[in-house]
């Protein structure tokens, strides 16, 4: 595995960059989109501003704006060329109890 380059902070301060641009660009106040998404106002400002937010309100905001799809692209498992193979890599993955 090759370390990351980026911090968990910066991605929060890009993350809340990228969703601004996307609320202005949908033409979106902070007030109007806060409350189509039922959202505390103050937490969406604090979100742009700091990156700072619950995940439940993330999704809920995304969700408002049209890209709450964006986030199926996230975890993504690796696709597996047949059920043997797939059973496998699960297997690996999970840990058996008092076993090391």
């Amino acid at each position: 595995m090759i370390p990351s380059l980026i911090t968990p902070i910066e991605v929060q301060s890009q993350l809340a960059q990228r969703f601004k641009m996307l609320r202005l660009s949908a033409g979106y106040k902070r007030s109007t989109l806060s409350k189509r998404a039922g959202v505390s106002e103050s937490s969406l400002k604090r979100f742009e501003n700091s990156g700072e937010i619950s995940l439940r309100n993330l999704l809920r905001l995304t969700h408002s704006i049209g890209h709450l799809q964006d986030f199926n692209s996230l975890f993504q498992l690796p696709d597996a060329t047949s059920l043997a193979e797939l059973k496998e890599n699960i297997e690996k993955k999970t840990p058996k109890r008092g076993r090391f």
